[in-house]
């Protein structure tokens, strides 16, 4: 699925996006309004933590394209963790994280439900339709 990263490309954050990072360190990269991805220059992330964080935004732009809008529900150890955070009122938003977080193993998916894994598997299946052939 890194094809994805490159289909989607990561640009550099504009200064608004900057400002926005340096207040909020935690946040190590995000799916821009224009199908991008930036990562967060402030991050204490690792480069493979921050390639995994671009994965995952990879697969939202991906999920935001093809207008995929998953529709199992969230635990309530998935809601606990994103109360506060910019998924807590999106809650189509926090069901394309936790479906981009189970496929790259990010423990953040915080105990994936059968029904999210078989979401992430069929996601899984049309993201190699668009697979480049070797």
């Amino acid at each position: 699925m890194d094809f994805l990263i490159d289909m989607f490309g990561v640009r550099d954050p504009y200064k608004s996006e900057l400002t926005f990072f340096k207040k909020r360190p935690e946040v190590a990269g995000m799916a821009t309004e224009d199908n991008k991805i930036i990562l967060n220059p402030y991050s204490k992330l690792s480069p493979d933590e921050l390639q995994a964080v671009a994965k995952n935004e990879a697969l939202r732009l991906f999920m935001k394209t093809t207008q995929l809008k998953p529709e199992f529900a969230l635990t309530k150890e998935q809601e606990n963790f994103f109360k506060n955070t910019e998924y807590e009122n999106n809650p189509e938003a926090a069901r394309q994280t936790v479906l981009s977080r189970i496929l790259t193993g990010d423990p953040s998916a915080k105990n994936a439900t059968p029904e999210q894994i078989q979401a992430a598997r069929a996601l899984s299946e049309q993201i190699k339709q668009f697979e480049p052939r070797q």
